[in-house]
């Protein structure tokens, strides 16, 4: 039996090479689920594997999309999961999420619970997951620290800004262009926001702070803005390094580490899976309880079929977006 699935025959830019196909998916792996996707969160590191840039590389054909939520419809014997099972999770290599039907890495997946509706798991799945992994495990913070959030309005960044919040931390949001700056204040609940593409970032964060810097800062996107960021670092403060959405690697001076007496720490929440898993469980544990209580509210810019992931897929690349894109292979 065939499943539709949006298939990259060779490498390059999926809005280009992704075509949609029918495809029989193989039989179920060890510790593997067939599931019938009602959600899959659209990721920028799709993008970057699709043209062969991400770490993990994968051989076309295949089929993209790093994560998948929906129904059970076959499980290993070793899955710990049966048909009619709701769970999110990352999908095996090749057999990915936008499509109908995606295999599923049943150890590395999340049942959902049934109070949670699959679409806002699978949009909370990634980004609260860095989130939580950022601020809780690696950062340690602590009711009344301030934080500053870089690209605020993004899925990572919109994570942060709520669970900082929850915590009990002020925090500022930076974001770029008027539609951003008006979700962190009014959707995300930012205490400040800083528009970095009209204003000085580093001159109004010193303002705001009274020239103290920040307890905290949260920056998945690297690149041009590192070297302003990393000055904002109160004394004894953490730089949380989340990824590089702006393409750009950038070198720390160590003699400021030094100089300011703070930590610049790396976020790579996949790369407990094997080495500790133990986290995993507190921090979607804590994410379900709070997602369930209505505390914390996964934002989901919109929802596309088939036909609208192309374009998409092009909005994210241009960081158009707000908060998380999906897909829904059923509109």
């Amino acid at each position: 039996m065939t499943a539709k699935s949006w298939r990259i025959n060779e490498l390059g830019l999926p809005w280009e090479k992704c075509l949609v196909e029918d495809l029989v998916l193989p039989d179920v792996p060890e510790q593997g689920c067939r599931v019938q996707v009602e959600a899959t969160d659209l990721n920028f590191a799709d993008i970057l594997q699709c043209e062969g840039k991400y770490q993990v590389k994968i051989d076309p054909p295949f089929t993209p999309g790093m994560n998948a939520a929906g129904t059970v419809i076959e499980a290993a014997v070793d899955s710990g999961f049966l048909p009619g099972d709701r769970i999110v999770g990352p999908t095996f290599k090749g057999f990915g999420g936008y499509a109908e039907e995606a295999l599923v890495i049943a150890d590395r997946s999340t049942r959902i619970p049934e109070g949670v509706a699959t679409i806002d798991a699978a949009a909370m799945n990634v980004t609260y997951g860095t989130a939580w992994f950022g601020l809780h495990l690696r950062g340690d913070l602590q009711p009344g620290q301030t934080v500053l959030v870089m690209a605020a309005a993004g899925g990572v960044g919109a994570a942060a800004v709520e669970l900082a919040k929850l915590h009990g931390c002020w925090v500022i949001a930076a974001a770029g262009g008027e539609n951003k700056v008006k979700t962190c204040l009014e959707v995300l609940g930012a205490d400040e926001v800083i528009d970095y593409k009209a204003e000085n970032l580093y001159e109004r964060v010193m303002t705001l702070t009274d020239d103290q810097g920040l307890d905290v800062i949260y920056d998945p996107v690297g690149g041009e803005y590192f070297d302003v960021a990393r000055r904002l670092v109160a004394w004894e403060g953490k730089y949380l390094v989340i990824g590089f959405a702006s393409g750009g690697i950038p070198s720390a001076p160590m003699n400021h580490a030094l100089v300011k007496n703070y930590s610049i720490i790396g976020v790579h929440m996949g790369g407990y899976r094997g080495r500790d898993d133990k986290p995993f469980d507190h921090c979607y544990a804590e994410l379900y309880e709070w997602l369930e209580a209505g505390k914390i509210h996964p934002l989901i810019d919109t929802t596309v079929g088939f036909d609208g992931l192309a374009d998409a897929m092009v909005d994210l690349y241009e960081r158009k977006t707000r908060g998380r894109v999906m897909f829904d292979p059923r509109l």
